[in-house]
């Protein structure tokens, strides 16, 4: 009697492999020309993909201004899609062609090969003090620390100590933006959107330099 509790055979499971992955290749060929064909017709607004980091995977976003979006996988990439969908245009595709230049950078960053990112950006999701804020802190140089306190007082707003605060917690571009340069004033982490160990990580990757 036939094991119906068994697996496939190996030339089975090698034909099933061959079928996967030729599928795989065919979904990837008709996503790239999907893509292609949106950005030549102009119905690309939101272009995005997803990298490994030594921090984890980002999802990457870009309009045709710039970077628009970096998350880490703690913020729900899903749920980073669908509040772009929201913000900014329902007209959302991945296109990592448009992130080549960011993934480039990033790769250099986390190498020790870069320090500071030579790219547009779109802050157009931040407004107001959060913007201002996030526009000043790429004056934090590299492999440095500045608290909340001092990045008010850089920004013209001594007192404004717990904005600063939100500001860097939602940081749309963080890592590009570097918000994990800033500490509480005892010298402690603080928040992150990448959770405590992105940040640690980070500041370590940039000490070691």
């Amino acid at each position: 009697m036939k094991d119906t509790t068994a697996g496939p055979d190996i030339p089975t499971f090698l034909d099933r492999a061959a079928a996967d992955a030729a599928d795989a290749e065919t979904l990837a060929r008709l996503r790239s020309g999907l893509a292609d064909a949106a950005t030549r017709d102009g119905l690309l607004d939101v272009a995005y993909t997803v990298v490994d980091s030594p921090v984890g995977r980002l999802l990457l976003a870009a309009t045709e201004k710039g970077l628009v979006r970096v998350a880490f996988t703690v913020q729900d990439h899903d749920k980073a899609l669908d509040s772009l969908a929201t913000t900014l245009s329902p007209r959302v595709l991945r296109a990592p062609k448009r992130l080549d230049a960011v993934a480039r950078e990033l790769d250099q960053y986390f190498s020790g090969e870069r320090r500071t990112f030579d790219l547009p950006l779109d802050l157009s999701l931040s407004h107001g003090f959060r913007q201002l804020v996030q526009r000043h802190l790429p004056e934090i140089a590299y492999g440095r620390t500045l608290s909340y306190g001092e990045v008010a007082r850089l920004v013209g707003n001594p007192k404004a100590v717990r904005a600063v605060g939100t500001a860097c917690a939602t940081n749309p571009l963080p890592v590009v933006v570097p918000c994990h340069r800033v500490l509480r004033a005892d010298g402690t982490l603080g928040g992150y959107a990448g959770g405590p160990a992105a940040k640690s990580a980070l500041l370590d990757l940039e000490a070691a330099a």
